[in-house]
C-alpha cells in the first residue's frame, strides 16, 4: 500500500529538470498544465523560449515550441486509452487560443514516458493509425507516421551514461552495484532540491532492498526519514512521532524509521520499547477535543 501511494510524478518532474538543467535557459517548464476551465491537465508542458533554439539533450531533441509530456510511474503502464487521451490533449491545447492557428500545429510535440515497453499500445497505433516506433537510441523511440511529432521514452531502457536519474526512477533497482552507484551519485548532489525529490521516491520505492542489505549511508537515510516523518505528522497529527524518530536515529536504527511510518503495529511496539506514550487513538482524541 505504501508503495502504491508514492508520489512518482513530482519525482519525474524533478528528474526532467535534472536531465534538462543544461538547457534551462532555453525552456520554461509548467507542471500539471491546466487545459481550459474543466479539470483536464497535462502532466508536463515544456515551452521553448526561442523557437529557433535547438535542444541538445537526447530526450529533448524532438522538442519544438510546445511540448506535451505524459508520464506513467514505475508501477503503471501506457495504454491505448492513454495514447488517445494525450493525443487529444495536444489537439485541445492547440485549439484553446484567442486566435485561429495562434499555435502552429507543426510546433506541437508529444512525449510518452513510461517504465515498461508498451507493446499492446504500439501494436494498436501501428495497425490502426500507421504509426511505427523507430529506435533512435537506447530507451528513446521516434513515433513516426503522424503529422504530430511524437516520441516514446522507456526509462528502464535509457542509457545510464546519458540519462542516469531518469533511468533510476523506478521500483526495481538491483542490490549491489546499481544501488551503490546511485548512492554515490546522490552524495555529490544531495544539497540540490531536484535530486532530493528523486532520491526520496526512489529510496521509498526500493526500501526493502536497501534496508535488508544496509546499503544506504546513514546521512541519506536520516534525510529521507525526517521527510517521511514530517509528511506523516501533517497527515495524522501525531505529536510523539518526531520523538520516536530521533531515538531511532540516535540508536543507529535508521531503516526502522521508514518502517514506523508505514506500519502502525510496529510503531506502537517502538513506542513501548523506548518508553514513549504513543497511543495514537488517545492523541487523536485529545486533538479533536
Amino acid at each position: 500500500m505504501a508503495k502504491r501511494l508514492l508520489q512518482w510524478h513530482p519525482a519525474f518532474y524533478a528528474a526532467l529538470r535534472i536531465e534538462l538543467e543544461e538547457e534551462a535557459d532555453k525552456i520554461r517548464i509548467e507542471e500539471e498544465h491546466l487545459l481550459g476551465e474543466k479539470p483536464m491537465q497535462i502532466d508536463l508542458l515544456i515551452i521553448k523560449k526561442e523557437k529557433t533554439q535547438k535542444i541538445k539533450k537526447n530526450i529533448g531533441q524532438i522538442f519544438r515550441t510546445y511540448n506535451i509530456l505524459e508520464y506513467k510511474a514505475s508501477d503503471d503502464y501506457l495504454s491505448v486509452n492513454d495514447f488517445y487521451k494525450v493525443y487529444g490533449y495536444a489537439c485541445f491545447y492547440q485549439s484553446q487560443t484567442g486566435k485561429v492557428a495562434e499555435i502552429d500545429p507543426a510546433e506541437v510535440t508529444v512525449t510518452f514516458v513510461c517504465s515498461h515497453y508498451p507493446r499492446r499500445m504500439l501494436a494498436h497505433v501501428r495497425n490502426a493509425r500507421g504509426i511505427t516506433a523507430r529506435l533512435r537510441e537506447p530507451g528513446i523511440y521516434d513515433l513516426t507516421g503522424d503529422p504530430i511529432a511524437m516520441q516514446l521514452i522507456v526509462t528502464k531502457r535509457l542509457s545510464k551514461e546519458n540519462n542516469f536519474w531518469l533511468q533510476n526512477l523506478r521500483n526495481d533497482l538491483r542490490p549491489g552495484e546499481e544501488i551503490d552507484t546511485l548512492i554515490e551519485r546522490y552524495r555529490e548532489k544531495k544539497d540540490k532540491t531536484p535530486y532530493q525529490a528523486v532520491m526520496d521516491v526512489v529510496m521509498r520505492a526500493n526500501d526493502e532492498k536497501m534496508e535488508d542489505k544496509e546499503m544506504v549511508p546513514h546521512e541519506v537515510w536520516v534525510e529521507a526519514a525526517r521527510k517521511a516523518i514530517e509528511k506523516h505528522n501533517m497527515e495524522i497529527g501525531e505529536e510523539k512521532m518526531g520523538q520516536l524518530a530521533e531515538k531511532l536515529i540516535a540508536n543507529g536504527r535508521i531503516p526502522d524509521v521508514s518502517r514506523v511510518v508505514r506500519d502502525q503495529d510496529f510503531r506502537q511496539k517502538m513506542y513501548e520499547e523506548f518508553g514513549i506514550d504513543g497511543n495514537e487513538k488517545n492523541m487523536y482524541k485529545k486533538q479533536c477535543n
